[in-house]
């Protein structure tokens, strides 16, 4: 199975210039725990996650004003959609994180977090018939 088989699409996104505080309203009305930040060419430049946001505020950033690119992560660890599940299994748990941009050919198409590989790898129990 790979990569492309279980990352969530469509994968929302924001500039560099969007606000921290617009990317947590859409952290919070999305249910997701990082927002990809991409280029004008739709190349991952970085992440900001809650912990991200959690630590701006800490620091006293007004997130009206503060911009992702002020607060984002920029060295992103990420898979290629063609690579075996097995991989992005493998990055989770030695990297200790929650959920990692999908690329292919450079640019982001997918995000895959630990639900999305479980949710796959179990067998289903009942077969709807139709």
């Amino acid at each position: 199975m790979k990569v492309a088989d279980v990352m969530q699409r469509p994968v929302y996104s924001a500039t560099p210039t969007t606000t921290a505080r617009e990317v947590a309203v859409n952290l919070l009305m999305s249910r997701i725990s990082g927002f990809p930040i991409v280029d004008h060419a739709g190349a991952l430049i970085g992440i900001v996650t809650e912990l991200d946001l959690i630590r701006a505020i800490r620091a006293g950033r007004d997130l009206e004003v503060t911009l992702a690119a002020e607060i984002m992560t920029s060295d992103v660890i990420t898979v290629d959609a063609e690579e075996d599940v097995e991989t992005v299994m493998e990055t989770l748990d030695t990297e200790q994180i929650i959920r990692v941009p999908v690329t292919s050919e450079g640019r982001l198409v997918g995000v895959v977090a630990r639900g999305d590989v479980i949710r796959a790898m179990l067998t289903p129990r009942f077969v709807l018939m139709g």
